[in-house]
């Protein structure tokens, strides 16, 4: 299997914040935008992998500005590490008003995917390799992410086996 570049995986996506998409301040719903960022993530693994892929998890999304009507939001997203059957994706959200031209990072997010096969079991994906500084940043601080990771999802395993399937009430 063949190292890929970063950068042929890079996918963007833009769109103009409308009404039904904001709450009741006049700013994008936090779902809404995370949707957005799971489907160009899920767009870039795929590039990556040639093959379908699943969300397995979000590192983190932080919302460093409000994204407000009539603006529109360029997402950006590309591959910056892998292990063997899974890609870790960075994501970043820019928003831009129109009108001033005026440009805000708005969000960052790290993301993985497993890439599947028909069967929905995990196949074996190329690795990836850095082309320029910023990429080598964040290829050289995957493997620390990756290990947080794996650590906050023994954690959720163990709250999930502590606090099992019944509801609070009917304990």
């Amino acid at each position: 299997m063949k190292a890929k570049p970063c950068s042929a995986s890079l996918a963007l996506k833009t769109t103009h914040i409308l009404p039904p998409d904001t709450n009741q301040y006049d700013t994008l719903f936090g779902g809404k935008l995370m949707a957005h960022l799971d489907d160009i993530g899920a767009i870039a693994a795929v590039k990556h992998a040639n093959s379908p892929v699943v969300t397995a998890s979000t590192d983190s999304v932080d919302f460093l500005a409000p994204v407000k009507i009539g603006q529109y939001i360029s997402i950006e997203a590309f591959v910056t590490w892998t292990h063997h059957t899974s890609m870790e994706v960075f994501i970043r959200a820019i928003t831009e008003d129109i009108r001033t031209g005026e440009r805000t990072a708005c969000t960052t997010a790290f993301m993985t995917f497993v890439a599947i096969d028909e069967a929905g079991k995990p196949i074996k994906v190329p690795s990836v390799y850095p082309e320029t500084d910023d990429e080598k940043m964040l290829h050289e601080s995957a493997p620390l992410r990756a290990n947080r990771r794996a650590e906050r999802r023994k954690q959720s395993k163990q709250l999930a086996e502590t606090f099992g399937t019944v509801y609070g009430t009917e304990k």
